[in-house]
């Protein structure tokens, strides 16, 4: 047996996973475990899971890796700060202390982490080469391309590759400071969202808007080639010296300063949000296109977090020149601690691999889970009235006629996701079918932006019939965006074109409301029996009862905190918001059967604590 833990920290969302003979046995994020969102610190919670999940030591780990080389980042960091000297100092006298306490000791933390237990080989790899290992390895692909793309990692802001067996071989590259996730990040901060959490609030945004600055971020900004790579003109930006992403120049070439954040949203920050959207897809794209040429394959992996940009996703699928396409799941910096881990067992120590259907990535239901005891002794010591069903057949029936009656359902159920997205294991589902539930979802249940739209989740074997997608085409992660179909549209209504940004929301768009967005458009998840089998069952007994097979599926949080891991987060959460029902295991709580132990003023309470995201 050997054993491989993969470490991701000190960057942004620390992660641990966990690889036993090539099988991916645990990983999740340190933020579910401290409760603080993107916990950056040593993942201690998350090793521990992933060592008490296997039931090893950390002297039975033959091998620990660490996501990328922080020597050569420090090299990179050193030599920005020299080449914007004088002005890079401020970053230079803040950043330095951290490094020199805590990032060039890695060996030390890690060793630390694992409570000196452990005395075997510590292996960096390149964060490029994580990325591509966590995308290519987990895929069910034997050959594939490879693109990755996010801020930054060591130099490395794009990388471009190919896949075979068990070896991947990374092509090309784009080099710091150009990199289209900090160009989007740039784009981020100056509307008013928080870097390296808020992107997705844009990319949300952006279809409220329109593309009205696509051609003067061309033209200014980003000298685009026809292969995908570019160069950046950096006097419109201040992230290699500064403490904000963008300079002066910039906010001259767009009207004005940024947006202060939580203030109210105006047109021209959502055509801002549309213009970067329609260029990030056209570098995605374009890099495409560049890497099926050059490597001929018919499949695409993606990883790093530009990856994460959905509607990106769906126009590679359905414009770009691939059959097939795969995403990691934990496309970020997470990702990186499998990536590392596969990286090792199959690259370095040549251990086979085939590929195999639908993927290696068990759904990526790779964190903790609790079963029914567990559950029932956190019920009854918070004194909660609930009732028990004997068999899933049963919480399903009972559970589905809950959603069809516009019921907000937290749904807490086996391991934890690992990855951002909400998969059915920790997900808030409802009716797509209602028109109230987008507004009564963000609102009194998410408390956040009413702009923010809702993913729908679909039994795969129906998804071509609503959703412009292929014949039983997958989407078990959420990372494809794409449109309602034709036939499920309503025509527009009276009004409807006179309508800027947000004013479009009062307006139904399809037979499924709670889950179109304003240009038609839809995250997809796909359901399947494999992957999760007892959301696949809730789902077919909806469908059953209502001849609808779609349903909302949002991540059980609510604004600026971690998506819940234990029951006891979970009850917290329903507690604190307007959720009608709680199921947990096969336990049903309705909130208005619940003794009154939280009041209006405990959950007012509960909000000041939340900082702008």
């Amino acid at each position: 047996m050997t054993a491989i833990l993969g470490i991701s920290a000190f960057y942004h969302d620390s992660a641990a996973a966990l690889v036993i003979d090539g099988r991916i046995v645990a990983a999740a994020q340190e933020e579910r475990f401290t409760r603080r969102k993107h916990d950056a610190e040593f993942p201690q919670h998350a090793v521990d899971y992933c060592l008490q999940e296997a039931g090893l030591r950390p002297d039975q780990l033959d091998f620990v890796g660490f996501y990328d080389k922080p020597l050569v980042k420090f090299e990179r960091l050193l030599e920005t700060w020299l080449a914007w000297a004088p002005s890079g100092y401020r970053s230079f006298r803040q950043a330095l202390p951290v490094w020199l306490k805590q990032k060039l000791h890695l060996p030390r933390e890690i060793r630390k982490g694992l409570h000196g237990k452990y005395t075997g080989p510590i292996v960096f790899t390149d964060h490029h080469e994580s990325h591509a290992a966590s995308a290519f390895f987990p895929s069910p692909f034997q050959d594939a391309a490879i693109l990755t793309l996010d801020g930054v990692g060591e130099w490395t802001t794009t990388c471009t590759g190919a896949g075979h067996g068990n070896r991947l071989e990374l092509l090309q590259e784009i080099r710091f400071p150009h990199s289209i996730g900090l160009l989007y990040s740039a784009f981020t901060w100056y509307i008013g969202f928080r870097v390296n959490s808020g992107e997705y609030k844009v990319m949300g945004l952006a279809p409220y808007g329109r593309p009205v600055y696509r051609q003067l971020i061309l033209d200014h900004l980003l000298n685009l080639k026809q292969d995908g790579s570019f160069q950046m003109d950096m006097s419109y930006f201040s992230y290699c010296h500064g403490l904000t992403m963008t300079s002066e120049k910039f906010h001259h070439l767009f009207g004005g300063p940024p947006r202060a954040p939580e203030s109210m949203l105006t047109q021209r920050e959502m055509d801002l949000a549309a213009s970067i959207q329609s260029v990030t897809e056209e570098v995605m794209l374009r890099t495409a296109r560049h890497v099926h040429r050059e490597t001929g394959l018919k499949n695409l992996v993606l990883a790093g977090g530009v990856a994460l940009n959905c509607v990106g996703n769906g126009r590679i699928l359905r414009e770009g020149p691939f059959e097939q396409m795969w995403i990691q799941p934990a496309a970020g910096d997470a990702g990186g601690a499998l990536g590392t881990a596969l990286f090792i067992w199959h690259q370095l120590l040549e251990k086979p691999r085939t590929a195999q259907g639908p993927d290696r990535q068990q759904g990526s239901l790779l964190g903790p889970g609790f079963d029914d005891k567990h559950i029932e002794s956190e019920l009854n010591r918070n004194e909660a009235v609930y009732q028990k069903f004997c068999s899933d057949e049963d919480l399903c029936d009972h559970v589905a006629s809950l959603i069809a009656s516009e019921c907000v359902v937290g749904w807490f159920q086996g391991r934890m996701e690992f990855g951002p997205r909400a998969l059915g294991a920790r997900s808030i589902l409802g009716d797509a079918r209602s028109e109230k539930m987008q507004a009564v979802m963000n609102l009194k249940i998410k408390f956040r932006e009413s702009f923010r739209p809702f993913a729908p989740i679909v039994l795969q074997e129906f998804v071509d019939q609503y959703f412009e997608m292929r014949p039983g085409e997958e989407s078990p992660y959420m990372l494809q965006v794409a449109a309602i179909r034709e036939s499920l549209r309503r025509p527009p209504e009276d009004g409807y074109e006179d309508a800027f940004g947000i004013e479009k929301l009062n307006f139904i768009r399809s037979t499924l409301p709670a889950v179109t967005h304003v240009d038609y458009s839809a995250r997809i998840q796909t359901v399947d029996s494999i992957r999760n089998p007892l959301l696949h069952q809730l789902l077919s007994r909806f469908y059953q009862k209502t001849g609808c097979p779609v349903m909302i599926n949002t991540s059980f949080n609510v604004r600026s905190e971690p998506i819940v891991c234990t029951p006891e987060d979970a009850l917290r959460c329903f507690q604190m918001t307007e959720m009608d029902a709680l199921v947990m295991g096969h336990f049903v709580l309705i909130k208005s059967r619940q003794s009154a132990k939280t009041t209006e003023l405990d959950r007012e309470q509960h909000l000041k604590q939340f900082q702008p995201d």
